[in-house]
């Protein structure tokens, strides 16, 4: 069926003059590779169509990748929109989508709620960035990946995956990545890009570190108020990206970080697992995503509190019925 799919979606491209290509709000690198690599892929293979990269926000971490297309609404009529990486309509980074003619999803996050002319989903798959190249790969006589195209979508499956650690790494993905390499991925210059830290960098890792709490069945959070936010002087991705300093503790197999964003009124949660499913404890607190990745939103320290409560309970019914966790 998904082979259908692909065929139908190289089908819309091929039959479009102008192809607009968004992601989803607060990028990160699975939504901002899956983008470029496949614009940059588009304008090689078609160098006679127009095609746009159009979104609202982009990433400080991610802009050694470059910047974005800047287009009047006058671009909409008669094209093909892109979405990927974005489960849901309200989380798409252009609020412009709507006007295109029709409208292709490629995703791999829970298809709760559907949309698009033409939606190819699944997600069982370790990123976007992943289907992306299974993509390109499959209709190579058509496509063509540059080792620019190829870097971009390699960065995102990297990220995404956990440099190939988290679940959904299937021998699939791994193929694919060498399939990519293959075609002249820069990975020295990625990974300097991606992995080197600067020196305020290591200073907010030794605040999560002071800062770290622990519930007693082993959940791990930290919360990122404005004031931290100011002293040192962080971005609200930035902030956000503290939930990864939270995975090495033994014992702890739920991690929170909570980021306060005044602009918003509003405290926003990424949550992070190991083993055990967390998109619904996500759900109920205005969020979803992966079963061990996921986002979601207070707009009070009550609630806040409450989500935790309900992390360190979920974790304690997990270890409570099962072996072999660490």
């Amino acid at each position: 069926m998904n082979e259908d799919i692909k065929k139908k979606i190289l089908q819309k491209i091929e039959s479009y003059d102008t192809i607009i290509v968004s992601r989803h709000i607060r990028p990160d690198g699975d939504a901002i590779g899956s983008t470029k690599g496949l614009v940059t892929v588009l304008r090689d293979s078609f160098p006679d169509k127009k095609i746009y990269l159009i979104n609202e926000d982009y990433s400080d971490y991610l802009a050694f990748l470059g910047g974005e297309d800047e287009a009047g609404d006058d671009i909409y009529d008669g094209a093909l929109q892109i979405v990927l990486d974005t489960s849901t309509e309200d989380r798409i980074s252009n609020r412009n989508y709507k006007k295109a003619k029709e409208l292709v999803k490629i995703d791999h996050h829970i298809d709760d709620r559907p949309y698009g002319d033409i939606s190819w989903v699944e997600d069982f798959r370790s990123s976007v960035c992943e289907m992306v190249a299974d993509f390109c790969l499959t209709f190579r006589d058509k496509l063509k990946v540059s080792p620019k195209a190829a870097t971009y979508i390699y960065c995102g499956m990297v990220t995404d995956s956990g440099r190939f650690r988290y679940e959904g790494v299937t021998g699939d993905t791994m193929r694919i990545a060498g399939a990519l390499l293959d075609l002249g991925v820069d990975t020295e210059n990625l990974f300097a890009n991606l992995y080197v830290d600067d020196f305020e960098t290591l200073k907010l890792k030794s605040y999560v570190y002071d800062n770290i709490k622990i519930t007693p069945h082993g959940v791990a959070y930290i919360y990122m108020t404005e004031e931290v936010q100011k002293k040192l002087h962080l971005t609200l991705e930035a902030a956000s990206n503290v939930v990864s300093e939270l995975s090495a503790i033994r014992g702890s197999l739920i991690w929170l970080a909570f980021i306060d964003d005044k602009a918003k009124n509003q405290i926003r949660v990424r949550l992070r697992s190991r083993f055990l499913a967390i998109n619904e404890l996500a759900g109920k607190y205005h969020g979803g995503g992966h079963a061990m990745a996921s986002g979601a939103t207070v707009y009070t320290q009550e609630e806040m509190q409450a989500l935790i409560n309900d992390a360190d309970e979920l974790l304690g019914k997990y270890k409570s019925t099962h072996e072999g966790w660490l």
